[in-house]
């Protein structure tokens, strides 16, 4: 299974239903996000405030290259918002794996699949995804 996400920059973004869509019979779903500046997250989808709020907790604790905190980074090539989002990705998961039972995914009754977006401008992520 394969999943496109489009961002439009930072913030999280939900794709449970894509998800849901095509998972089939009993096992284990692995998910991998194939990117360096993007995450994945398994997150409250009931409130629209906590997306927000963890979107710019992140941006506070990691912010852009231009910050005067941030002077010590390198790499800045890329633009100020780069480097930042591979130290977010770095701190966040990459892969995530769900149950499914009958399949149906495992997940909490708020819970939701999210790509965390980490960058300004926006991104066409991939997701791969396995069922064992």
């Amino acid at each position: 299974m394969d999943f496109l996400i489009q961002t439009n920059g930072p913030g999280l973004y939900e794709f449970t239903r894509d998800v849901a869509g095509v998972v089939a019979g009993t096992g284990v779903l692995t998910l991998f996000v194939r990117h360096t500046s993007c995450s994945l997250l398994i997150q409250e989808n009931a409130d629209a405030e906590v997306k927000t709020d963890l979107t710019e907790f992140f941006d506070r604790l990691v912010p852009n290259a231009n910050h005067p905190s941030m002077s010590y980074l390198r790499h800045t090539y890329e633009g100020p918002d780069d480097m930042p989002a591979h130290i977010k990705a770095s701190m966040l998961p990459t892969s995530l794996q769900v149950p499914v039972i009958d399949g149906v995914l495992q997940l909490g009754t708020w819970q939701g699949i999210y790509i965390f977006e980490h960058r300004t401008v926006p991104h066409a992520r991939r997701v791969v995804g396995m069922m064992r």
